[in-house]
């Protein structure tokens, strides 16, 4: 139950685009991951969406507090799986 409301989180966020970067993270991981990684993953996605695109973007520098980690594989798995431009 709680990874499909995660994952119903993830693909409706009220900003397509990050509908677009999480959605699909947490399709190909969440059934993998463990209690601690999903919480980790909760709590990023709590932040504002404007606040998390432009972090996921690299505009700007997320603040101390934020799970570095995690960011940096949402990051990752975003550069591996986005369409070419």
């Amino acid at each position: 139950m709680r990874r499909r409301r995660l994952r119903y989180r993830a693909w409706h966020r009220g900003t397509r685009e990050m509908d677009l970067v999480l959605g699909p993270y947490v399709d190909a991981h969440a059934e993998a991951m463990p209690d601690e990684e999903l919480q980790r993953l909760e709590r990023l996605m709590a932040e504002e969406d404007t606040e998390l695109l432009s972090w996921v973007l690299g505009q700007t520098e997320p603040p101390a507090r934020i799970d570095r980690d995690m960011l940096e594989r949402l990051i990752a798995f975003r550069a591996k799986n986005s369409p070419p431009r």
